[in-house]
């Protein structure tokens, strides 16, 4: 819808009701607006002067959405309706002094005015209005073209990177893989900011966080006996601290499903993303034998994830709490809004 102050009736009513139409009609609304309003107003005072006070407003609503043809419709009417009433013979609307051919000529070149004012102001408006569309699709195409450029960038990395895990075995492989799924949580975060369903900048988790998992599931077989669920309120989070929440769900789901179920014949991963009051809640779990040290510092005992995971947590500025245990490990990170 647009806005109020770039509505155009004749244009928004076309082709269903001609432009001349709409134009004559929207100018006969506003003079009976104003005359109604002048008729309330007279049997509240008990009648008065100034019987064209009315006109002015209402030529200026009528020339604004009904460009200049409305507007002088509005001042014909208007203009010659007072004069009835305020010249011998008098009517209803009488003033207390008569109003002579010559002041009425002066009120139409004051109406030429008023009208030729607003009809330069609506011009402006319009042409303002077409030059920020005007900008607007330039960005739109040019956002396009680096999604486009982004998508095949992203999609040669991860081609190099599966090339070369194909070729390898052991930690290098690992290593080559867990390279290949951060890039793809990346590139997912980029493909949910430009699909269009975020506010600028902003990504939708639930269907975010839903991809991500789906490939994570695919990516790690799991399947039979291991399961990955996922579920996310209908929350925008920033682009910047969605791609870091999901690097950070990439490596707790990842770390979990290599070794949180060693010696066991299946479980159950779990990721939630919900809003609390000030904020968001991220919760990774598991029913596994437990990780006492994913989240230990950093050191030379200590895999890559584990030691990227307190630094994506404070680029998405959260803070990280885990609770380990023979029954399985949960990860909850509180974020701010």
């Amino acid at each position: 819808m647009p806005r109020l102050g770039e509505l155009d009736l004749p244009n928004r009513l076309a082709p269903a009701i001609p432009r001349g139409a709409t134009q004559f009609g929207f100018g006969v609304l506003c003079s009976s607006s104003a005359i109604l309003v002048r008729t309330v107003l007279d049997g509240v005072t008990a009648g008065g002067g100034a019987p064209f006070a009315l006109c002015f407003p209402a030529m200026m609503l009528a020339t604004l959405f009904g460009r200049w043809q409305a507007g002088a419709v509005t001042a014909v009417l208007g203009i010659g309706y007072g004069w009835y009433y305020s010249v011998p013979p008098t009517g209803p609307f009488s003033a207390a002094s008569t109003v002579t051919p010559l002041t009425v000529a002066f009120i139409a070149v004051a109406a030429i005015a008023t009208i030729a004012i607003a009809e330069l102001f609506r011009r402006s408006v319009r042409r303002a209005t077409a030059e920020r569309d005007r900008q607007i699709a330039d960005r739109d195409l040019l956002l396009q073209e680096i999604d486009h450029r982004m998508k095949n960038n992203f999609a040669i990395v991860a081609s190099i990177l599966d090339i070369h895990r194909r070729r390898v075995s052991g930690e290098a492989a690992d290593a080559l893989g867990s390279a290949l799924y951060r890039v793809e949580s990346i590139a997912r975060a980029h493909r949910h900011l430009y699909r269009g369903t975020g506010q600028g900048d902003a990504v939708q988790m639930r269907a975010y966080l839903g991809d991500l998992c789906a490939a994570l599931a695919d990516a790690l077989l799991l399947r039979g006996g291991v399961t990955l669920a996922c579920s996310a309120d209908e929350v925008e989070v920033p682009r910047d601290r969605a791609v870091s929440i999901g690097l950070i769900v990439n490596e707790l789901v990842t770390n979990a499903a290599k070794h949180a179920f060693t010696g066991r014949a299946g479980g159950t991963i779990t990721v939630g993303f919900r809003r609390r009051p000030g904020g968001w809640t991220l919760i990774v779990s598991d029913d596994g034998v437990g990780m006492p040290a994913m989240l230990a510092p950093a050191g030379p005992d200590h895999g890559l994830g584990s030691r990227l995971i307190p630094a994506f947590a404070r680029q998405a500025g959260g803070t990280i709490a885990t609770d380990t245990g023979p029954e399985g490990t949960t990860v909850t990170m509180d974020l701010p809004a």
